[in-house]
């Protein structure tokens, strides 16, 4: 198995650099680093899509594999434009989960183990519940209603009417066609 095939929503992560990584040799590792670097901090999907396109030209011919992670996985990956753009910066990062169960495994791996699984839970519980004080409050707030109803986005922007994003032939032109 590949590493970080299981990480699920967030795919930029040390894993899939790693995957990338694995397939080039060592001399094209810092160009690779920073083609990579150039599609996880595009400024939207478009800007993301030439820098894949960019990353598969530079690396296709000699590279096929270390190309396919990449151009395989390019919805998966780029999924978290299609949230408000306030959010791309949680969406980003697996450090809040990290950082959580840290505090978790810090205390499991001082008492040498909760000694029950029940005794476990109740630790586990009332660690998270002392470190959510701490936690970072998520960017626009508001917009999480919306997400979760399903509301569409585009480029990080609240699409009124999702047709928005798909042009439209201009009024008439189907009757020119026909005639």
């Amino acid at each position: 198995m590949s590493v970080g095939d299981d990480r699920g929503a967030n795919r930029w992560s040390q894993g899939t650099r790693a995957n990338v990584l694995a397939a080039l040799p060592k001399s094209a590792h810092p160009g690779a680093l920073a083609a990579l670097r150039e599609i996880d901090n595009a400024e939207d999907i478009d800007k993301a899509q030439v820098a894949i396109k960019a990353f598969e030209i530079d690396y296709g011919a000699k590279y096929p594999k270390a190309v396919a992670k990449i151009v395989d996985d390019t919805d998966v990956l780029l999924e978290f434009y299609k949230y408000p753009a306030e959010h791309w910066i949680h969406l980003r990062t697996t450090n809040p989960i990290e950082s959580t169960f840290a505090t978790v495994r810090l205390r499991t791996n001082v008492t040498k183990g909760p000694g029950s699984r029940s005794a476990g839970l109740a630790m586990a519980y009332k660690l998270i519940e002392a470190a959510q004080t701490r936690w970072r409050a998520v960017n626009a707030p508001h917009l999480v209603a919306l997400v979760r109803a399903g509301a569409t986005f585009h480029k990080g922007k609240l699409l009124e009417r999702p047709t928005e994003i798909i042009p439209t032939e201009p009024a008439g032109s189907a009757a020119r066609e026909a005639a």
